[in-house]
């Protein structure tokens, strides 16, 4: 199956990056090149573009789309938590803008092999986003403890019922393994009442949100990370992140504050004591949103925010 995924807020996100025709720009989540090959599209011979991706499929296809360009692309297996190790070893220092689009390609939920859809009663349970990595939805689905499930799907999925949904898996792993999305589907509906099944769209929506976060540990690397990427920016560099859902969104927003005032002195403190600087400054007080024209477009797109910083 070919790799497809529309770029989410291409051009507002290509425009806020400012790029200069020299400047050398990461996309940490490369996908399909989408957002990467607009970047390298304006960058000149002495301009570069440095692509991250855990998935051995979008490697694949972002070579083929960006191949025109490869005498100013490098492209790196490996997930952006990696960013500032991987640059040293190619020898850079110092970028002018990073990307991160955080949202699920089209690819991975439309082949159901990939195990990321609940939409495919046959689906396996695998959504690996590297599948070098041994563990699978399917091992958290069938070896995580109760008190483990109810804590994942409560805090990455924000499910009113993931006590009830928790008790239903490991009731029904019982009697045999919960392999597929179909079996999986069959216990969350058992475990949601037929009232709540009515609104906020599938019932397993947000549990395979949870497993999917768990598994790839992704606010887990976004958190831990973000402040390395804003020390790799030189002199006006911008950081621009596409989220997908407030749990990103609340990471991405407090950082950029807390990198534009570090400060923690007591606000009555006539000066500051603590030495802590500014890294630079918030760009989107509010995050960009998609135009209505998008969400014609791309149904997939309601939910994505765009947040800006700029290094000072």
């Amino acid at each position: 199956m070919e790799f497809h995924h529309k770029s989410v807020l291409l051009e507002e996100t290509v425009e806020q990056l400012h790029i200069k025709p020299d400047g050398i720009y990461v996309d940490g989540t490369l996908g399909g090149a989408g957002h990467a090959l607009e970047i390298v599209k304006r960058l000149n011979d002495r301009g570069r573009l440095v692509g991250f991706d855990r998935d051995a499929d979008a490697i694949a296809a972002a070579k083929e789309r960006l191949r025109e360009y490869k005498d100013r692309v490098t492209i790196v297996h490996s997930s952006y938590e990696n960013m500032k190790e991987e640059l040293q070893r190619i020898g850079i220092e110092q970028i002018d803008g990073i990307l991160l689009d955080l949202g699920v390609s089209s690819f991975q939920l439309d082949t159901p092999e990939r195990g990321f859809t609940y939409r495919e009663e046959s689906a396996p349970l695998d959504m690996r986003m590297d599948q070098n990595e041994t563990m699978t939805a399917k091992d958290i689905v069938n070896g995580y403890s109760e008190a483990e499930l109810y804590r994942m799907i409560r805090d990455f999925g924000e499910d009113r019922f993931a006590k009830s949904i928790a008790r239903q898996i490991v009731a029904a792993r019982a009697d045999k393994p919960i392999e597929t999305a179909g079996e999986l589907n069959a216990v969350i509906r058992s475990a949601i009442p037929m009232k709540g099944q009515k609104n906020g769209g599938h019932p397993s929506k947000r549990t395979y949100q949870a497993i999917r976060i768990e598994l790839n540990r992704e606010l887990e690397i976004l958190a831990d990370t973000l402040d390395d990427m804003i020390d790799l920016l030189g002199e006006n560099g911008r950081i621009c992140i596409i989220t997908f859902h407030s749990l990103e969104d609340r990471i991405v927003k407090n950082c950029f504050r807390k990198n534009e005032n570090p400060c923690t002195c007591p606000p009555d403190f006539p000066v500051c004591v603590c030495g802590k600087k500014s890294k630079g400054k918030v760009i989107t007080r509010k995050p960009v949103l998609p135009g209505e024209a998008e969400l014609r477009e791309n149904s997939r797109s309601k939910s994505a925010k765009l947040r800006v910083f700029e290094r000072m």
